[in-house]
């Protein structure tokens, strides 16, 4: 074998006794084509013999063994099998039982067969990410088509000082088998070995019929195991539609319990660090703005911007915030660090905040796990300042405005570090703007168009399009909304595949307004088009503008059984103007068709005025954002969404043609339509 010196990141080695150990015979023996394994390689899918997969939980280590054999009738999964990737923490261990495969009933040992490569996984130090984790890369030359590979391992996790969080509590939470695989045998166990008792949580899982039960909870003391395991199995779950069935194990505990372990943490750097003692430059700075709204804006964006954003991954699974002096003085720090410096800045101004702690990849989540500091993977900080309630990432670069003019974060739970806190729920939010607000002006003569657009972004909008403008080439710009507007205009139904550079001409764009207290930021875009009317096959024209951005497509689609409706879409407005040197239709039922749709969570309307050479129609859109709809709520939220889209999200108008024969054509239409 390759690689014969033994490393700190992996080791070959036997199982340790909490693993068991099994012999070449037993494993032979578990190997069997059953009645079920046949049926299922005969249609063709990739079978997994047996996965036995054991969690290993102490308060000195974390420990997961499994051990496996599976098919490996398909290239893919050969390929993928050859050549594989392991990513170790700090103080992370790699240990390799077995590599075998079963080949036309002999057992060939493949670890003589592996090449390990243990490389650096940090690849993004550049962008402030510091990381000790290894990549462990493992080759196994010679597997074959229809061969069974077995593997047995085990990643031991032995906790340092920096490790007192899973010192003191664990978490684990195990997901159901991917639905892909036919298992002859699923087995998976936690075996708790720590001093404190552990919970458990079921949740997701379902009946004969596929209702989902209720969660169920249940206790571990130190020694004692769960086991689930199953037989000829085969995940039942429709991935597209449901939740995996999870299990959540949790040291034993309480939010608020866990609320008043984390509170000295942060007390013992807030009560102690005051702002005059260490950084009376920012104080000098601070001191010279008299508007107060203005001295939190700076606040803000002083640590977003000034303080250098680091993400050291081996701290993050601990709570010790970096004392603000040492933040302040290195300028940098992570969320923790940056968090706490700038609710020391705004103690010092006088404006009420707090550190909480939040986890965006998994916040639906939150609510179903069991209480554990484990489940947060990031700070975050709550402003209450004039009766409002503002939530500030300090690790946001390059966001600007007064408070109620920033950009939302949407979250759901938190926990508050604070003294007795309970998992708290975020309210539901109405924007005091409009994220988009724009005025589109088309003005035909003869055969030529002049297209105007006018729009002001705020919030989130105004952020990301600073971005996109200040990052991407001005040619690229323009043809992302020349394409915008291919569609829009309906061009994409008369003149497909024509190139969008060819039907706007002198297309232009440009940022004409940036002003960062009011995070407003004003775009206008021209340019001239040649034949502007949309012909249909019949050869009626038309000038036609729906912005598909108020069509709704997700809440339209959404189908999932489990997950309610995340509901966050941007507040808009917006203004169409469509004006043409010919004689309209100014009846036609969609040209003047108006809506007014108030449904529990978004108002939208649409207003029409008609005139003898064009129309405009004026659309204001305001959700309530940063919620779930009840499923039993949510078929008259889609319904109201499938109004909106029946042609209710823009402006179309309808040329009559000149001359006595089109009119009287018109005329006929009209008496028999």
């Amino acid at each position: 074998m390759e690689n014969q010196v033994q490393v700190e990141n992996y080791k070959i080695q036997q199982p340790e006794m909490w693993a068991g150990n099994i012999g070449d015979q037993e494993l032979q023996d578990r190997i069997k084509d059953s009645e079920f394994a046949k049926k299922q390689i005969d249609e063709g899918r990739d079978y997994c013999y047996f996965l036995d997969k054991k969690y290993y939980s102490s308060n000195t280590e974390n420990s997961e063994y499994v051990f496996m054999a599976y098919t490996l009738n398909e290239p893919g999964n050969l390929e993928r099998a050859s050549v594989s990737d392991i990513i170790v923490e700090e103080n992370e261990v790699y240990q390799i039982h077995r590599i075998s495969v079963l080949r036309d009933g002999v057992l060939i040992d493949k670890i003589p067969d592996t090449k390990i490569k243990v490389l650096d996984s940090e690849n993004q130090s550049s962008g402030g990410v510091l990381s000790s984790n290894k990549k462990i890369n493992i080759t196994i030359k010679d597997l074959r088509l229809y061969d069974v590979l077995i593997l047995e391992d085990t990643r031991v996790k032995v906790f340092t000082d920096r490790d007192f969080l899973r010192k003191s509590f664990s978490k684990y939470v195990w997901v159901s088998p991917d639905n892909y695989w036919a298992y002859g045998l699923f087995k998976f166990t936690f075996i708790n070995e720590r001093e404190q008792r552990v919970a458990y949580k079921k949740t997701f899982f379902r009946d004969e019929i596929g209702n989902v039960l209720e969660p169920e909870i249940n206790y571990l003391n130190k020694g004692e195991q769960f086991v689930i395991e199953e037989q000829n199995y085969i995940n039942p779950v429709d991935s597209g539609r449901e939740i995996f069935p999870y299990i959540d194990f949790a040291t034993e505990s309480t939010w608020k319990e866990l609320s008043n372990y984390i509170v000295p943490m942060y007390d013992e750097v807030l009560n102690t660090s005051f702002l005059k003692d260490f950084a009376p430059n920012l104080i000098e700075k601070l001191d010279a703005i008299s508007n107060q709204d203005e001295k939190l804006q700076f606040a803000i964006e002083y640590v977003q911007n000034h303080i250098y954003y680091i993400f050291n991954a081996d701290e993050m699974s601990g709570h010790k915030p970096q004392e603000p002096s040492v933040t302040y003085e290195n300028k940098q720090g992570d969320c923790k660090a940056k968090s706490v410096l700038l609710k020391i800045i705004l103690d010092y101004i006088g404006v009420d905040a707090s550190v909480v702690l939040v986890n965006f990849n998994t916040d639906y989540y939150i609510k179903y796990y069991l209480p554990s500091l484990l489940s947060f993977n990031h700070v975050v900080v709550k402003v209450n300042y004039k009766g409002e309630e503002y939530f500030i990432d300090a690790t946001t670069r390059d966001e600007f405005g007064l408070i109620e003019n920033r950009g939302f974060i949407y979250f759901m739970q938190y926990l508050e570090v604070k003294k007795d806190q309970e998992l708290q729920m975020r309210k539901s939010y109405k924007f005091p703007y409009f994220c988009v607000d724009e005025k589109i002006d088309f003005h035909v003569q003869g055969n030529i168009g002049k297209l105007n657009l006018i729009t002001v972004y705020k919030g989130n909008r105004a952020n990301a399009m600073r971005k996109y403008f200040k990052n991407t080439n001005k040619r690229e710009i323009i043809d992302s909304w020349n394409s915008f507007l291919f569609y829009s205009l309906n061009y994409s139904n008369d003149r497909n595949g024509t190139d969008v550079r060819n039907i706007f001409k002198d297309a232009v764009i440009d940022v004409v307004g940036d002003d960062k207290k009011l995070n407003e930021v004003k775009i206008q875009y021209t340019a001239t088009v040649d034949n502007p009317y949309y012909v249909d096959p019949q050869k009626n024209r038309f000038l036609m503008y729906f912005d598909r951005n108020l069509v709704k497509a997700g809440a339209r689609d959404f189908m999932h059984k489990d997950l309610p409706f995340w509901h966050n879409y941007d507040s808009e407005k917006y203004e169409i103007n469509l004006y043409t040197d010919q004689k309209i239709d100014t009846g036609e039922k969609y040209t003047v068709q108006e809506s007014t749709i108030t449904n529990p969570y978004f108002d939208f309307k649409s207003r029409k005025k008609i005139s003898k050479n064009g129309a405009s129609v004026f659309i204001e859109y305001s959700p309530l954002v940063n919620l779930e709809i009840p499923q039993n709520e949510f078929e008259a939220f889609r319904e109201d969404h499938h109004t909106i889209a029946d042609s209710n999200f823009g402006l179309g108008i309808d040329i009559i043609e000149p001359g006595l024969i089109n009119s009287l054509k018109f005329s006929f239409k009209k008496r028999f339509k």
